[in-house]
């Protein structure tokens, strides 16, 4: 599978910005799908990721009720809606394919190259 990550750019604090995921593959739809994020000077951290039918989901609580993970497999792809960003959600998204839901790196197998988001306050 290769993951292209994209839809980063500037967007000001309370706005509205939808990263995308294009998967290569016919086997997209048998991951789990996950987004996860490195904010300036500090590790990669979870953000949200969902279950290969999309029936489910699990959210960092920083953005519980901000972000909206979700995906289209008949397009191969896997979307983050982010809706109210703060200064805080600043980072270089990355999209990643796993076998199961879960917040671990470790359980990802393949990963995009990133996109950058910034938050202007």
């Amino acid at each position: 599978v290769q993951l292209q990550a994209s839809g980063g750019g500037l967007v000001q604090a309370g706005g509205s910005l939808r990263l995308s995921c294009a998967a290569s593959g016919r086997t997209f739809s048998l991951y789990a799908m996950g987004w996860f994020r490195r904010p300036p000077g500090k590790e990669r951290e979870f953000v949200a990721v969902i279950n290969w039918t999309g029936s489910g989901t699990v959210y960092a609580d920083s953005v519980k009720g901000r972000f909206t993970i979700s995906r289209d497999n008949a397009k191969n792809t896997v979307y983050l809606q982010m809706n109210n960003p703060k200064a805080e959600d600043t980072a270089v998204y990355y999209c990643a394919s796993g076998s199961g839901v879960t917040v671990r790196e470790t359980s990802y197998g393949y990963w995009g190259q990133g996109t950058e988001v910034t938050v202007s306050s």
